[in-house]
């Protein structure tokens, strides 16, 4: 399993995939250029969901800076309600496969 310092970035590159993925699965038109979800608020819950259980204090924090990113890409007109919503949900859920990646893989393919 990857130390906790490792985390954070495998986090950053399982959200990607999964922004990348929704980005081509919902067509429809943004109030600005960026792509659905939005990939500052789902990497900042994303880091928040990871740096969290192993430091409660540093995650405590984060989720304060986590909730102002989304609210600041809706108020600046950047994205949907809808689409900050869908980026804080892919957050923790990619900061669970990170974390449960190596159990799965080794436990159903090895």
């Amino acid at each position: 399993m990857p130390g906790p310092r490792r985390l954070p970035a495998l986090s950053r590159h399982t959200v990607g995939a999964a922004r990348r993925w929704c980005r081509h699965a919902t067509r429809r038109a943004r109030p600005t250029r960026p792509p659905s979800p939005p990939g500052h608020t789902t990497a900042a819950v994303a880091f928040t969901t990871t740096v969290a259980p192993a430091w409660p204090l540093a995650g405590a924090l984060c989720t304060v800076s986590a909730a102002m990113v989304a609210i600041e890409r809706v108020q600046n007109g950047a994205h949907y309600p809808s689409d900050v919503t869908a980026g804080a949900a892919i957050g923790p859920a990619s900061a669970w496969l990170t974390r449960r990646a190596p159990h799965l893989i080794l436990r159903h393919w090895l």
